[in-house]
């Protein structure tokens, strides 16, 4: 039973993913060793965050977080040659990936075969779901405000949703607070907030491109 609820959480947690590459175009362009160094560079930017706050800034994670992801991204971006759809799904896929195998693959191996069924490795499973959608977006709105043709009329909205994108994590734990959320409602409420600010981006991105 509990190697069922281990399969079960590790294929809600890691089969997007792999859907994802299949299905977006990039297994096409074999990107596969793309997004393995998109993976590399996020750990080699997350190494670079902890030492520069522990040395430096060891309260400041929030403002980190900005150079950390647009630094992050821009860079795994900026190394990659084709079309801003190709560079932002490369750039996505590696980071979320890399994400989820850091943060989530010993705790799903770990806690999910336990011998008691508890419900937060579902929660994390569906967690990692809205963090690649989340990257994606993020992505996108990376792509867009380091551009140097960026018309006027876009840079207001892109550098809100870059806002947004980076302080997401700041603004749940505000919301848990608060109001006292539980479990359940945080996840909904990251989803919603998450596909809101992936519409948005997605709007502006296809805009853009069409503007072009």
């Amino acid at each position: 039973m509990t190697l069922f609820h281990f399969g079960n959480c590790f294929a809600l947690a890691y089969f997007p993913y792999f859907i994802t590459y299949k299905c977006s175009g990039l297994s096409e362009y074999n990107a596969f060793w793309r997004c393995v160094q998109a993976g590399a560079t996020y750990l080699f930017v997350q190494l670079c965050k902890m030492l520069f706050l522990a040395t430096f800034f060891p309260t400041w994670e929030v403002g980190a977080d900005f150079v950390n992801y647009l630094l992050g991204l821009h860079l795994v971006m900026s190394r990659n040659a084709g079309k801003g759809e190709y560079k932002i799904m490369v750039a996505a896929m590696g980071w979320a990936t890399a994400e989820l195998v850091m943060s989530r693959c010993l705790p799903l191996w770990v806690g999910a075969r336990g011998i008691e069924f508890d419900w937060k490795y579902i929660q994390m499973s569906f967690d990692s779901n809205i963090s690649l959608i989340h990257y994606i977006a993020m992505a996108a709105v990376v792509w867009m405000f380091t551009r140097y043709d960026l018309p006027k009329s876009f840079r207001l909205p892109v550098t809100v949703l870059l806002a947004l994108c980076v302080y997401k994590s700041f603004l749940m734990e505000l919301f848990v607070h608060v109001f006292l959320l539980g479990s359940w409602t945080v996840l909904l409420v990251k989803a919603v907030l998450t596909g809101a600010i992936s519409l948005c981006s997605l709007f502006l991105f296809v805009t853009l491109v069409h503007s072009n």
